[in-house]
């Protein structure tokens, strides 16, 4: 902005004319009286020096002018700059994160850096419903809940906090939504990147549950669900540590389908599949979540059981064997008839070497087979007496 316009030079000009003309009979007096001492040049002399003067406080009045002007973008390009460094901080924390509490994380110690000074909350909809990711401020996740409905369009009824929605999108879809408080106001630049966050939470929350998905598909067996052998070995090393330092019971047992080769010459492969994944179907059923279930190999399985004595992995062997033998596979036309032989072993608290283990187990299952199969047997039998043999068993345990 310029201080001085046309307009106004001319009128400097007029003003410095009249000035002449009101003072020129006093100013040809005095130069009269300076002649003889030859100062004639004094006249364009003083009229020079007040031009000159009135240049430069114009120029100063311009540089200082610019010098505001220049100070404002430098704060607003620092600014700008800051948060581009928060954004790439943000993005840099998510690319690490490959689980929800490391999203979580990151979502908390970064979104309130790119909103200074105002509220700001982020909700994410896992299967029907919405969680939190980080929140700064007053309120409550039933209004963060009917805002992000609000915002995203589902909910027309839903109230409307006010609050500046940024939702996140992957293909389309929406994964989630970022609020912030409207006070202050937001400017464009910060409107960029907030929605920029968006996008790249949208992004880490669907890598995260494509590397889940990856990661269950890479340690399940998918034709009965169980845990593969490679992952079974692993949980089975961090179970033992486990045991050793709280000094719980652990059981393992090892069971194989009875005459499995004869379903499949028999009635073919297709049918000998179907039979696997009903049977892994039944272990869901019976085992609780915390059981390790494992598909060892062809018709033979593995089950670790956390914090089970010796007689209690008698009776989750039985109920299981039940499980099995009760319930005929429907194929095709007919039915197919499943049994299963066990072996049982107690772990004791300290034990570390689990192909020991499992080769007491898989003793007692080849006992089993030698027994005529569609039975449990144990390999400590010292450690399971006073367990009658058919006593009555519970549905699941």
């Amino acid at each position: 902005m310029r201080i001085f316009g046309r307009n106004d030079i001319v009128l400097l000009a007029g003003s410095a004319v009249a000035l002449v003309v009101l003072f020129a009979a006093p100013l040809s007096a005095l130069f009269d009286h300076a002649a003889p001492f030859g100062l004639r040049l004094v006249p364009a002399l003083a009229i020079l020096a007040i031009s000159f003067a009135a240049v430069q406080i114009w120029n100063r009045q311009e540089v200082r002018m610019a010098a505001d002007v220049a100070a404002t973008a430098a704060r607003a390009a620092c600014e700008r700059i800051t948060e581009m460094q928060r954004l790439v901080a943000l993005g840099q924390s998510l690319a690490r994160s490959l689980d929800d509490d490391s999203i979580r994380a990151a979502a908390a110690a970064h979104l309130p850096l790119l909103a200074p000074g105002r509220g700001v909350w982020a909700v994410v909809r896992k299967g029907g419903e919405w969680k939190s990711l980080a929140v700064v401020g007053d309120s409550v996740p039933s209004e963060r809940e009917a805002c992000a409905r609000h915002a995203l369009g589902e909910d027309a009824a839903a109230p409307d906090r006010g609050d500046v929605c940024f939702p996140m999108l992957v293909a389309g879809a929406a994964v989630g939504v970022i609020g912030v408080s409207p006070e202050p106001p937001l400017s464009d630049h910060q409107r960029t990147v907030l929605a920029a966050a968006a996008a790249l939470l949208a992004v880490s929350i669907k890598n995260a549950e494509l590397f889940r998905d990856v990661h269950e598909n890479s340690v399940r067996d998918s034709l009965t669900g169980c845990f593969n052998r490679k992952h079974a070995l692993e949980v089975m090393d961090a179970e033992l540590r486990r045991a050793r330092r709280s000094q719980m019971p652990l059981s393992l047992l090892m069971f194989d389908l009875d005459h499995f080769k004869g379903i499949n010459d028999g009635d073919g492969h297709l049918a000998g599949d179907a039979v696997l994944a009903a049977v892994g179907a039944r272990m869901k059923t019976v085992l609780r979540g915390s059981d390790l279930k494992c598909r060892y190999g062809g018709e033979e399985f593995l089950v670790l059981l956390p914090d089970t004595p010796p007689a209690g992995a008698r009776r989750v062997a039985e109920t299981l064997r039940m499980a099995i033998a009760d319930q005929p596979v429907a194929w095709s036309d007919r039915t197919i008839h499943v049994t299963a032989s066990f072996g049982v072993t107690a772990i004791t608290p300290g034990e570390t070497d689990g192909m020991a283990i499992m080769a007491r187990a898989d003793g007692a299952l080849y006992r089993a087979k030698q027994a005529g199969r569609n039975c449990v047997r144990f390999a400590e039998d010292g450690q399971t007496r006073g367990v009658p043999k058919s006593e009555p068993l519970p549905k699941a345990v």
